[in-house]
């Protein structure tokens, strides 16, 4: 404010006109003229004053304004410095991350290119390791979820075959009871038949002729 001021000074000659009214030399110069040149000097004054005060106000207020965009713009720098060390952090622990695709056992490369879809064996693919690799383990899933549904259909066929099987041992086991159940029923028939019937005498010798 005080810069204002002795730049207002400076530029405007009020001041000096205020400090000729009050000099020793004008003593004898007609007081009602002075006094109006000094209300109006004084007015002049005022308004000078006013003006700097405005103009104090003014910068004070873009200095804020500055200092406040310095603060956001500094707040900022930290977010982002902030978010690069724990994008760095987080890149890191990937980079380190054991993932249990190591321990996949995979078809080789030799097998991957015979037996995987053309579309993800191109050379292009071939070229890049990541993408071969993301390739390599898509076919062995597709594989393996093929090879499981056969495990299932062939598992089925299994338990068919089985119930068939029990189905036809209970076949025989009862086929094989009524046989057991009617031979031991004609024994006991023969047996009933025996005990009625006597047996017949046994029959003469025969004579042998003559000679």
């Amino acid at each position: 404010m005080d810069l204002v001021r002795r730049q207002s000074e400076d530029n405007d000659p009020t001041i000096e006109r205020l400090r000729q009214l009050v000099a020793p030399s004008s003593a004898n110069v007609d007081p009602a003229g002075v006094r109006i040149q000094a209300t109006a000097l004084v007015a002049r004054l005022k308004a000078l004053n006013r003006k700097a005060n405005a103009t104090t106000r003014a910068h004070k207020q873009a200095t804020t304004d500055a200092r406040q965009e310095m603060d956001q713009t500094h707040l900022g720098l930290q977010n982002l410095l902030y978010e690069k060390r724990h994008l760095e952090r987080e890149i890191e622990k990937c980079r380190q991350f054991a993932s249990i695709y190591q321990d996949v056992p995979l078809h080789s490369i030799e097998e991957f290119q015979e037996l995987a879809p053309p579309e993800a064996r191109t050379p292009d693919v071939l070229d890049n390791s990541h993408q071969l690799m993301l390739n390599r383990l898509s076919f062995e899933l597709a594989e393996r979820q093929r090879l499981d549904l056969r495990r299932k259909e062939l598992t089925l066929q299994k338990e068919e075959l089985l119930k068939h099987s029990k189905v036809k041992s209970a076949t025989v086991e009862s086929v094989k009871s009524q046989i057991d159940a009617l031979v031991k029923a004609a024994t006991e028939i023969q047996k009933k038949v025996d005990e009625l019937v006597p047996p017949l005498p046994p029959s003469a010798a025969p004579t042998p002729g003559p000679g």
